[in-house]
């Protein structure tokens, strides 16, 4: 079985339009199996590919680079009765307020009425982990603008992705110590929400470094800058080939 990280988008929120929003999909043998947010361009660039919306996502945070695309994406599920309440959404509990206040909360998900927003999928909050498809994903949560708004997620010994971050060595240590490949937040320049290359340097081992892949930059020159300094730098629609996810390593009752 082959597993692959596709990037659908690598830019920030200013950058979206010209590299596309932050999002990606994890693939088995070349199908979609579980997506990473759901921005609008990042969607668009979902359908273009592979012909239909997504059929599981995992949301990171409510920013609307990353979230933007769900009005789509219900209207695409909601009228679709094969997929309508299939849809599956895994959220980290404290972010599921929050994008019910985003993109669930108005008066009527259709001007006809008589229908929930969430109708359309299958929302599963989650903690610090959860099951998709029989297999074990970890969640942990990351440092941008506010505690207990956003998380990464981790398929063991495969892949990390950071969503957006500061550097956070102290969580790479223990939910990326198996080699996994490491989708990293990096501008060329660091802000109160958001790594900088300067910041990854200084904060991070060579050889996690080494693991890293960056993305959420700011254009396509930026992104050229960091390659240039040595770093491994995501494009969009480009496919990166992943390990085998190893076994799970549940913790004891």
């Amino acid at each position: 079985m082959a597993w692959s990280l596709r990037f659908h988008g690598v830019g920030n929120a200013a950058a979206a339009p010209q590299l596309g929003s932050a999002m990606a999909t994890i693939e088995r043998d070349g199908a979609p199996w579980l997506t990473i947010d759901c921005g609008s361009e990042g969607l668009e660039a979902f359908i273009a590919h592979y012909g239909e919306p997504p059929r599981a996502l995992f949301v990171t945070h409510t920013h609307l680079d990353h979230v933007g695309g769900f009005e789509r994406l219900f209207v695409a599920t909601w009228f679709d009765e094969a997929r309508r309440g299939k849809v599956r959404l895994y959220v980290p509990a404290t972010v599921v307020p929050l994008l019910h206040q985003r993109v669930g909360d108005y008066p009527n998900a259709l001007a006809e009425g008589g229908v929930n927003f969430w109708d359309a999928f299958q929302v599963i909050p989650v903690g610090a982990a959860f099951w998709h498809d029989g297999i074990r994903f970890e969640v942990f949560p990351v440092r941008h603008h506010w505690p207990d708004t956003a998380y990464g997620l981790r398929l063991r010994g495969s892949v990390v992705w950071t969503g957006d971050t500061r550097p956070i060595p102290e969580a790479l240590a223990k939910h990326a110590d198996a080699g996994e490949l490491i989708a990293h937040d990096c501008a060329l320049h660091g802000n109160p929400s958001h790594s900088g290359v300067d910041d990854l340097e200084r904060e991070y081992p060579r050889e996690l470094l080494a693991r890293c892949i960056l993305y959420h930059y700011a254009s396509a020159a930026d992104g050229e800058t960091l390659a240039a300094r040595g770093h491994r730098v995501a494009h969009a629609g480009e496919v990166v080939s992943l390990k085998d996810p190893a076994p799970a390593r549940v913790e004891p009752s």
